[in-house]
């Protein structure tokens, strides 16, 4: 994504109400480079961030203040709900035990988001996961693995509670 349209749209929203306004921030984040579907809505507070590609399906939902940093690639698919205070990201390091700290080299890995997926307040996705169609996380999860379809998975880390059917 075009970085420079990032730094406007994150700086535009400090001045937008949460909830208003969403076709004009969908604009600024298509001027960005992210490719966003029909009725995608997201709050003002919420944070996008990296060079990243961002996609986001029809009729999906981004909460108040989330945090989305894209350094690589981050799909989330139609008719998600994400909650308020979700973190998404794709960058991480290579733990290096012969270097002066141990977070080594920066890598990112791809994030993906299923269709009809809700992602539960203060949930963290991190890089590399991959989460299927319709999948429910609980509130405050760190989800640091792949999730199948159609199971409700919580805790940290984030393990399976119960098939949804």
């Amino acid at each position: 994504m075009r970085t420079s349209f990032l730094y406007l749209y994150n700086f535009l929203n400090i001045f937008l109400p949460d909830t208003k306004f969403f076709k004009f921030k969908v604009f600024i984040l298509k001027l960005a480079g992210a490719d966003l579907g029909q009725n995608v809505r997201i709050c003002s507070s919420a944070k996008i961030l990296g060079n990243g590609k961002l996609a986001i399906g029809n009729n999906t939902w981004i909460g108040h203040e989330c945090l989305i940093i894209c350094s690589s690639n981050i799909t989330i698919g139609s008719n998600v709900d994400i909650a308020p205070r979700v973190y998404i990201g794709t960058g991480t390091h290579i733990v290096d035990i012969n270097s002066k700290n141990i977070a080594g080299a920066g890598i990112s890995k791809d994030v993906v988001i299923g269709e009809g997926c809700w992602i539960g307040v203060n949930s963290t996705i991190l890089p590399g996961v991959s989460i299927e169609e319709k999948v429910i996380v609980a509130a405050g999860s760190v989800v640091t693995k792949d999730i199948l379809t159609l199971n409700l998975v919580g805790g940290v880390p984030a393990k399976l509670i119960n098939k949804i059917i």
